[in-house]
């Protein structure tokens, strides 16, 4: 392999299956930013635990502070009472393999002919190969190995051939193909912006006399704000001193936020385009039920979001639910930790069967998806050395058939368990008694709301947005086509 295709193997790898949590504020003297971005960034961690930053403005000058781990572990009170401001920024990060460092953590701070700004993202961007190898032949120099310097390069591209900073997010966004809930702070602007179709969250509320950003509605709680509204696909938000505008140019009428965010990575307390996360895992469990009845004494969940589905299968089925698995809430999600061992190596120390819940009793397990594969196997055989006569295991998502290139740590098909194995050999595997899965046309029931457009590639293979073929072959090519399968 030469060094070029060292070179553009790593750019295709570094960014493709990003899941982070973004806060903004634009505030005032009875609101301290730093403080009101960290409690945000609390309540957002479970999007992102390798690294962390908050970027704030106090009259015009953009300082920072970000670093690797989590972000009780990145800041303390002398940090956050050193970044004193009028707004702020915010952003936790997961990253794949090979892109946890500390250079790639956000937000983003630019400074250019123009000043200084500061860019929070998430999502993913599909043609960020291309436009970054355009640059760096015109002599661009990038500092990261991300997709969100690539989109800051374009916006600040095209700010210094406008008037304002909106104009130039506005003129950047036809520009960017795929997935991004974006902030963008500038020396006197806060700036959200959310994709055309919508892939990734992003709402806004109202603190006192400010405004605030967040990739959940969860994370205004945190910080005290009423929730206004979401951010529109293809919305962008302006708040200056003038108050608050929008601009709709690129809104367009197909729509496709991810379904995987109310089936596993948003939080249960948080209500997405109008759709409680927790009704929408409840109704899966629901759904689940009629779909895949079993004889059983107990239901119970894998915590966390497996927990709401149960609860909707004892509400649907008559079953009684109860607590069968204690989670140790110090330990991070295995699905988004970036290595095979480490995720292996999670479940044995996160998890528990309660014995005296599940000894002698016949099981129904509540998972909200089987994504490699690497875990199912030993929750159950942990129920069963708890004791479990039976265990039943029932599935509120479809099987992943497909990668996601939109922002979802979704793997290659080759890491698919279920592009490899039939549902009932996947029950084999698992050791399961019997195995059962939401069926992909139950998808819009689950989420209860008439009219509902959503993106389900991950299940299905249709893909909203085009996608680059490189991504698909793994080659770097130029190339964009649109997918249907």
């Amino acid at each position: 392999m030469s060094e070029m295709d060292g070179k553009e193997n790593a750019l295709l790898a570094e960014g493709l299956h990003e899941e982070c949590g973004v806060f903004g504020i634009y505030g005032d003297d009875a609101v301290s930013p730093a403080y009101a971005v960290y409690s945000g960034l609390l309540a957002l961690q479970h999007r992102g635990q390798e690294s962390c930053g908050i970027a704030v403005n106090d009259c015009g000058v953009i300082s920072h502070h970000k670093d690797m781990g989590l972000v009780s572990e990145v800041f303390s009170p002398k940090v956050l009472n050193n970044l004193g401001g009028q707004m702020a920024i915010g952003h936790v990060r997961y990253s794949t393999a090979g892109g946890s460092v500390r250079e790639n953590a956000q937000p983003l701070v630019m400074r250019y002919v123009k000043g200084t700004l500061a860019f929070a993202h998430n999502g993913n961007l599909t043609n960020a190969y291309e436009i970054r190898r355009e640059l760096e032949h015109r002599g661009a120099i990038f500092q990261t190995t991300i997709d969100s310097e690539v989109m800051a390069f374009v916006v600040a591209r095209e700010r210094v051939h406008c008037g304002s900073i909106e104009e130039a997010v506005r003129r950047a966004m036809p520009q960017l193909n795929g997935a991004y809930s974006l902030l963008v702070m500038s020396p006197r602007k806060l700036i959200a912006a959310r994709d055309p179709y919508g892939f990734r969250p992003l709402c806004m509320g109202r603190l006192g006399n400010s405004y605030v950003f967040a990739s959940e509605t969860c994370a205004l709680d945190a910080c005290g704000a009423d929730y206004l509204r979401d951010v529109e696909p293809g919305e962008i938000v302006v708040v200056d001193e003038k108050g608050l505008r929008s601009i709709r140019d690129n809104c367009q009428e197909k729509r496709s936020p991810c379904i995987f965010e109310y089936i596993y990575f948003a939080r249960t307390d948080s209500v997405i385009d109008g759709v409680s996360v927790y009704e929408a895992r409840k109704e899966a469990g629901r759904l689940l039920a009629r779909r895949h009845p079993v004889a059983a004494d107990l239901v119970i969940g894998v915590p966390e979001s497996g927990i709401d589905a149960a609860i909707g299968y004892s509400e649907a089925s008559g079953i009684p639910y109860e607590k069968g698995i204690v989670k140790n809430n110090y330990i991070g999600r295995t699905f988004i930790k970036p290595t095979q061992g480490e995720r292996r190596k999670s479940v044995r120390l996160k998890l528990n069967a309660l014995g005296t819940a599940v000894q002698g009793k016949r099981i129904v397990l509540l998972d909200d998806s089987i994504v490699r594969g690497t875990t199912c196997d030993r929750i159950v055989r942990m129920l069963k050395d708890a004791g479990a006569a039976e265990v039943h295991l029932r599935i509120s998502s479809p099987p992943f058939l497909w990668p996601c290139y939109y922002g979802t740590d979704i793997p290659s098909r080759e890491e698919l368990i279920a592009c490899q194995h039939s549902v009932e050999e996947i029950g084999r595997i698992s050791g399961a008694d019997s195995i059962g899965y939401l069926p992909l046309e139950d998808l819009p029931l689950m989420l209860k709301k008439a009219g509902a457009q959503y993106c389900d590639a991950c299940f299905s293979g249709n893909y909203p947005a085009p996608v680059p073929k490189h991504m698909l072959e793994g080659k770097p090519e130029q190339s964009c086509i649109p997918i249907k399968r």
